[in-house]
């Protein structure tokens, strides 16, 4: 299966685990791992600015990532999906968990 499948199938799945488990809208918790590198984590916390939201950054135990999480107010299912995808287009090397 090509990247851009699994991706959709990804994103499919997410939207109907999204509309099942909250009634919208809602807070949404992202969580993003990238190395770390100050750039990229400003990247992340730069496309969610004037938002309202809530950021924290933790490094791990060796310094080498960073994990961001992102809690945010959302309208639907659709604008935290845009969101992500967003971000993966942003961010080199960005884990989106």
């Amino acid at each position: 299966m090509s990247p851009d499948k699994k991706s959709e199938e990804f994103y499919k799945k997410l939207r109907t685990q999204l509309h099942e488990t909250a009634s919208w809208p809602s807070e949404y918790l992202y969580k993003f791992i990238v190395p770390t590198d100050a750039k990229k984590i400003n990247q992340i916390e730069d496309l969610f600015n004037n938002l309202g939201a809530v950021i924290k950054t933790k490094e791990s135990g060796k310094g080498t990532y960073t994990s961001i999480s992102v809690n945010l107010q959302m309208k639907d299912p659709d604008a935290v999906i845009d969101k992500y995808k967003e971000v993966a287009d942003k961010v080199e090397g960005v884990i989106s968990l």
